[in-house]
């Protein structure tokens, strides 16, 4: 198992940036990939980025060359950097985590970010 703490969400305006934080329990070498969800209100949640632990990684077309998911195994977390936040990346954001390719998904939380003026 595996428990997710994010933080470092918040309210930012329209072309601002946030970074997000994920602490997990275990060490990053342990988990096959870690990545982040986000749900927006009335919507369904939605993959926004992943990493696996060889280095491979997976965005949203939505958020591609704004957001970037990277790691720090000295302090076994995550970040989600997101730059030129629009209010459409309003949402509840989950940090996730996936032990092996085949098991199943342990999810954080949430922290929520607002993109408002």
């Amino acid at each position: 198992q595996v428990q997710l703490v994010e933080s470092g969400g918040g309210l930012v305006q329209p072309g601002g940036s946030l970074r997000l934080s994920c602490a997990a329990s275990r060490s990053p070498f342990s988990i096959y990939a870690m990545g982040w969800y986000r749900q927006a209100p009335g919507k369904q949640r939605e993959l926004v980025a992943s990493r696996t632990g060889g280095g491979m990684t997976n965005y949203a077309d939505s958020v591609k060359g704004r957001f970037t998911i990277s790691r720090d195994d000295a302090k076994n977390s995550v970040y989600l950097q997101m730059n030129s936040l629009q209010p459409e990346d309003t949402a509840v954001y989950y940090c996730t985590a996936r032990l092996t390719p085949s098991t199943i998904l342990y999810w954080g939380k949430g922290t929520l970010v607002t993109v408002s003026s």
